[in-house]
């Protein structure tokens, strides 16, 4: 399996990377530093050097031809400013999905935000609701495209170490997950096509991570 990931030097994606690529999978990360690239290499990977704010969609497909899974999981970062939760969290995501479907590729993961949902009830200006209207608005742009998606919107994000044990569900209540857990249930969700279509939420939990997939 061939998957491309944006976003390829976050902390979920390098973990992502190294699973994926431990069980022998074909891994290209996309990163806009190219001093970036040593650590998508120790991972497992390899690099495409693309600015998702400066690029365009032929050029993520050009990286994106011959995948089998494009996942998003790119984010402009704390400190990054209101104006970059829209450039990325939004625009790149939807840039992302332009270029897969000039590529043909069909699976498409998306790393959404829990409270996603509610941004339309948010009126104040903060960074935080600026965020979440971002993930609302590249939500409802993948939604409506056709490709088989899926959202994984997970819970707090902790750099605890992953206990393999999550509740995934189409809403699970707020709650904390580890980077560890969120990639292991990415891995997983690139073949669950029980997935497809569907936004789900992910929190820590009691259900190991492969029955936690094969009860969608």
């Amino acid at each position: 399996m061939r998957v491309v990931i944006a976003g390829g030097h976050g902390q979920i994606a390098l973990r992502l990377t190294k699973l994926l690529s431990g069980a022998g999978h074909e891994v290209i990360g996309l990163v806009r530093n190219p001093s970036h690239e040593a650590d998508v290499a120790a991972a497992g990977g390899r690099t495409a050097v693309l600015d998702l704010e400066q690029t365009d969609a032929g050029a993520v497909a050009e990286v994106l031809a011959g995948a089998d899974v494009a996942i998003f999981a790119a984010g402009a970062g704390p400190g990054s400013g209101n104006a970059r939760k829209d450039t990325v969290d939004r625009g790149a995501a939807a840039l992302f999905a332009d270029a897969a479907e000039q590529a043909g590729v069909r699976r498409h993961l998306q790393v959404g935000s829990m409270g996603a949902d509610r941004a339309g009830s948010l009126t104040d200006d903060s960074t935080f609701t600026v965020y979440l209207k971002a993930k609302w608005a590249a939500e409802e742009d993948l939604r409506a495209r056709d490709l088989d998606w899926t959202v994984l919107r997970p819970g707090g994000l902790t750099d605890d170490p992953g206990t393999g044990s999550v509740y995934l569900a189409d809403k699970t209540g707020n709650g904390r997950i580890s980077r560890d857990d969120v990639a292991l249930v990415l891995a997983g969700l690139c073949d669950t096509p029980a997935a497809i279509g569907r936004t789900l939420e992910l929190i820590a939990g009691d259900t190991a991570v492969p029955a936690a997939l094969e009860s969608l």
